[in-house]
């Protein structure tokens, strides 16, 4: 649409309302090249360019460091070490002071930042880093949880229990039970945009950051903290990033502090820009676990008691750690009822990169835990999973109280579930896959349907808010600004969707702008799935707020009672008369009617008390499942997806195109995280899977040969979210599961599914062929 285009007055809706479809903002910038990035941004005369230098030991003190050869080298202004922070060396994000902007006395993982060189381009900056000599006294090191006591071995942060009656006599009274462990691998998030801040030094004590994060209030407070001035004195902007998945919630908070560091020190605009296999090394991912289970059940595959212990690689410091290990507990039952449950989790520390967020945020950990329970019980009593999953589902008025005593109260994992099975013919294919294994000697095939239950919102409560600045300006267009930021995921057309909708106008009356934290202070990540349900709401009110006023104001003016001012599509029902919404906005501006108003949001109903392990820590829950069939060439362990079906729910979509976009990219993800990627650390400690040479994400030849995504058009969130939407970020990644037990299913299959395969993930075909062997020399053994 022309951009200067009058907006149709006759018209019965107007286009960009909230439950319609809309593309992305900058869907067509993305495809054509002109989405502006930070990279891309014109840089100010005489702009730097860092590089970080990192440590070539796991773990070992600093005797010396000789940085003469890189202060000498062609091209070099500075270099920065962390005696050069003015003010704390520290970018902790939970403010334990245990992750220094630069480490001084000790290494504590390979590839860990030591210094950062500043100089005239950015070729001449990464050069000049390998120059420098470094003396360490190397101290003994750890980089696998495996042998490690999650009881008692060093933690990065307390753990977390959560209890509800008593799992030990529970399972011990059980007729049957079993116990296992199972390891969950860890997962790079290889956002197509690596980490970059660009600094730009004001005046006084001020300083401009541009940087890809997902917390511009975080980076905000950690780069006045590593200067040693007030957050006033700092601006954090970001228009997009180039993906983020987590990976930019606290990663970049290193990059900022370091580029503003520079940039104030020598009065010049600072860039840091990692390449790919800096950024892989020296930032961190998703956390890998180690989950051990013990369970009680009986003869029909009740669960009757659970014990889990979470045992997580967390890396060198508590980064996030903390609350990623709380909320896989949280999780540990996906859709399930345990009666008697024990759970603990344990972050262990080890001399790796700090991992930290990633989509679902220790969620899908937890979840892989829970299903891999369900799959022991099928095999251990004969039933197939799925009948198994639905006897032990949660209930709707009774059996459903959580690990962490939070009643679920809008459970509709029965209908979905029942739907997809159905839509998916569940029943049929498998009895075609019994059929197909039985005559088929190499090449097996597997089926299963997984079922998600995922908790919205942060479980620090406080977290759970944001701010929204919303202006009408006398010619009728709306600048609109909120602290969510857009990483690809849709969030900025829908907050415009809700606003266009608040003020009857078409959306492209609706200016989209850059998350500034000099716009709306104090906000919170974009994170937790809560993007559009906290800016939403937030962007809502403050429109309200401006469309009260004038709703006053004509009632006022035209001497009409308030109730015969009707905002109607780009224009306003006023008595009698029609008045186009920009005439009502100029007439407002000359009767002096205050046009901006900053909006506020604070998420109901939640509080959680980490102590007692009690609480209401999510205002509801998102369901969805997933039913994936694979085949596997059981001579090499390689495999196909061959068919997945999912049903996932979303409340009222805001936007179902952006929501179906968020579900098949998940789902793609999750896929990815439980099959091909894998995290790998040679003997010194090295991180070798540091470039897409040698980590393997999804390639489109990946995708399922059939995928078939549907919505559920039926859902509606019961509590008061937008318009009764439901977050779609982070629950469908979880989906990804229905093929590691697709897996599962089809190399069971070569012991006549008479044996629990414990797939562990990721499931490459090495590891698969793996349990295949081990399988067939049982059978064989029997």
């Amino acid at each position: 649409m022309n951009k200067h285009a009058r907006p149709n007055l006759k018209a019965q809706t107007i286009v960009g309302a909230v439950h319609t479809d809309r593309r992305h903002d900058s869907a067509h910038k993305h495809v054509t090249g002109e989405a502006i990035y930070i990279d891309d941004m014109p840089e100010p005369a005489g702009t730097l360019h860092g590089c970080l230098g990192l440590s070539a030991v796991a773990h070992g003190v600093i005797r010396g460091m000789d940085l003469a050869a890189v202060r000498a080298a062609p091209g070099v202004v500075d270099v920065l070490t962390g005696h050069d922070v003015p003010g704390e060396n520290d970018i902790s994000p939970t403010g334990r002071h245990d992750e220094p902007v630069l480490a001084t006395d000790r290494v504590q993982f390979h590839g860990q930042p030591v210094f950062c060189v500043i100089a005239r381009t950015r070729e001449e900056a990464r050069r000049a880093c390998r120059l420098a000599k470094i003396d360490y006294d190397e101290l003994p090191f750890v980089t696998d949880i495996g042998g490690l006591d999650p009881l008692n071995d060093r933690l990065v942060t307390p753990p977390l229990t959560l209890r509800r009656g008593d799992a030990r006599s529970a399972i011990d009274k059980a007729p049957r039970r079993l116990a296992g462990t199972m390891r969950v691998g860890g997962q790079e998030h290889f956002y197509l945009e690596g980490h970059i801040a660009m600094a730009v030094p004001g005046e006084d004590q001020d300083v401009t950051v541009y940087s890809s994060t997902q917390h511009p209030s975080e980076v905000q407070h950690m780069v006045a903290h590593a200067l040693g001035v007030p957050s006033h004195a700092v601006t954090v902007e970001i228009r997009r990033m180039g993906g983020g998945f987590g990976g930019k919630e606290t990663q970049g908070n290193q990059f900022a502090a370091l580029a503003a560091i520079a940039a104030k020190k020598l009065g010049r605009a600072v860039k840091i820009r990692p390449d790919r296999d800096d950024d892989m090394t020296a930032t961190g991912k998703r956390h890998d676990f180690v989950i051990a289970y013990e369970v009680g059940f009986d003869d029909e595959g009740t669960i009757l008691g659970v014990d889990y212990v979470y045992a997580a690689r967390c890396g060198f410091s508590s980064d996030l750690s903390g609350p990623v290990t709380d909320r896989a507990l949280f999780h540990c039952d996906n859709a399930y009822y345990y009666p008697e449950v024990h759970a603990r989790s344990a972050p262990l520390y080890t001399n790796t990169v700090s991992n930290t967020a990633f989509r679902g945020f220790g969620g899908p950990q937890g979840m892989v835990g829970a299903e891999r329970v369900i799959d022991e019980v099928a095999f251990a009593t004969g039933k197939d999973p799925l009948e198994v999953r639905k006897r032990n589902f949660y209930g709707t008025k009774d059996r459903n109280v959580t690990p962490y005593h939070q009643t679920v109260e809008d459970n509709i994992v029965h209908r979905i579930v029942a739907e997809l099975e159905e839509s998916a013919e569940y029943s049929r294919r498998r009895r075609q896959i019994a059929a197909f294994n039985a005559n088929s000697r190499w090449v097996k095939r597997g089926l299963a349907l997984t079922p998600v239950k995922f908790g919205i919102s942060f479980t620090a409560t406080h977290f759970n808010q944001a701010g929204a600045l919303v202006h009408v300006y006398a010619d009728g267009s709306v600048h609109l600004n909120h602290g969510g930021t857009e990483m690809g995921q849709g969030l900025y057309v829908k907050v415009a969707q809700v606003v266009a909708e608040e003020f009857q106008i078409d959306i492209d009356q609706v200016k989209i702008t850059a998350t500034t934290t000099g716009k709306v202070p104090n906000t919170s990540a974009t994170a937790a799935s809560s993007g559009t349900d906290l800016n939403g709401m937030a962007a809502q009110n403050a429109a309200r707020q401006i469309r009260d006023r004038l709703t006053d104001f004509a009632a006022e003016k035209y001497q009409v009672p308030v109730d015969q001012v009707v905002f109607l599509p780009n224009r306003v029902r006023v008595g009698n008369q029609e008045i186009p919404f920009p005439e009502l906005a100029r007439q407002a501006y000359v009767g002096r009617i205050q046009l901006s108003a900053a909006g506020f949001y604070k998420t109901p109903k939640i509080h959680w008390d980490r102590d007692k392990g009690e609480g209401h820590p999510f205002y509801y829950f998102a369901y969805g499942a997933a039913c994936a069939e694979v085949s596997v060439d059981t001579l090499t362990g390689e495999y196909m997806v061959e068919q997945v079906d999912i049903l996932h729910e979303t409340g009222r979509s805001l936007n179902r195109a952006i929501d179906l976009g968020q579900v098949e990219g998940a789902f793609v993800q999750g896929m990815g995280w439980l099959t091909t990627e894998e995290l790998w650390w040679d003997d010194k400690g090295r991180l070798r899977t540091h470039a897409p040479s040698t980590y393997k994400i999804p390639l489109a030849s990946d995708r399922p040969k059939v995928f078939n995504v549907t919505l559920a058009d039926w859902s509606e969130n019961r509590e008061a979210t937008v318009h009764r939407s439901k977050a779609v970020g982070e629950p469908p990644f979880m989906l990804g599961m229905s093929v590691l037990h697709a897996l599962s299913d089809a190399v069971a299959s070569v012991a006549d599914y008479r044996v629990c395969p414990r797939l562990d993930a990721p499931a490459t075909p090495e590891r698969v062929l793996m349990a295949i062997e081990r399988l067939r020399a049982g059978n064989q053994a029997g």
